[in-house]
């Protein structure tokens, strides 16, 4: 049996020198004010008189969604996919398409078809998995070079055995990054030198897409007399290569010049 007096001894040396500990706060090295805090401010509404808009001037596609003609998933899995074929249909579906979602450079899409026979030329990214949506199964995310270093970023869902694309954009890309559930696309400034543009994409389940809900331009380099030329796309790997995954590495495209008929 544990001796019950030397228990009581130390019970009461500890609350003799609890005071003693508590006392040690006011002293030296004790909490210090941070000083005054500025008053905060709430938002001022401007012009409260103008009537609200009734439509936007402009429609950008983001809600935009698109089923993919011809494409199976089995058991809503995408990792059984070929990009390429993916990518494919689509051009297949939209031939004559050069702007917007589906638009696609014409010589980019020939470089699509020729994929199976020239694949060092084969324009299509190698592609990556993700559960962006959150309902536990992954989505597809491609990538597409186009010319004067632009790349297309699109993304795909499986539901039901057939397969949507619920992202789609493209810029003068330099790097693409997934954090969480959201798709990041880093974008040069042509015309702000030294600046980039920062777009976080999101999954709105209301709309059924994935949305720019993040717009911003950042500053990551002092101003320069003159616009740098973008570097070439930086690809940052968001997961170890999976087995299961297309095994077809796409070469550069060669810059083209011209534009879209």
């Amino acid at each position: 049996m544990r001796p019950r007096g030397r228990t009581l001894v130390a019970a009461v040396a500890l609350a003799a020198a609890a005071p003693l500990a508590l006392s040690g706060c006011g002293g030296e090295g004790g909490l210090e004010s941070a000083g005054p805090t500025p008053t905060a401010v709430g938002p001022v509404r401007l012009w409260p008189g103008l009537p609200p808009a009734t439509e936007p001037p402009f429609d950008y596609g983001e809600t935009d969604t698109q089923r993919v003609p011809g494409i199976a998933v089995p058991d809503d899995d995408v990792r059984r996919l070929d990009a390429v074929a993916v990518v494919r249909a689509e051009v297949n579906a939209h031939p004559d398409t050069y702007s917007g979602a589906d638009g696609m450079y014409e010589e980019t899409a020939r470089l699509i078809g020729r994929c199976s026979t020239e694949p060092t030329t084969c324009p299509v990214l190698r592609p990556y998995h993700r559960d962006l949506t959150g309902d536990g199964r992954d989505e597809l995310i491609a990538g597409i070079r186009m010319p004067d270093q632009q790349v297309a970023v699109r993304v795909y869902l499986a539901e039901k055995g057939v397969l949507t694309r619920i992202m789609s954009t493209i810029d003068q890309v330099i790097s693409v990054e997934l954090a969480g559930r959201d798709v990041i696309v880093r974008a040069a400034s042509a015309g702000i030198p030294g600046y980039e543009y920062r777009t976080a994409w999101s999954w709105d389940e209301r709309q059924g897409a994935m949305l720019p809900t993040r717009d911003e331009i950042v500053r990551v380099t002092p101003p320069g007399p003159s616009p740098s030329p973008a570097p070439e796309p930086r690809f940052v790997e968001p997961e170890p290569p999976d087995s299961l995954a297309p095994s077809r590495t796409a070469s550069p495209v060669p810059t083209a010049t011209g534009e879209p008929r």
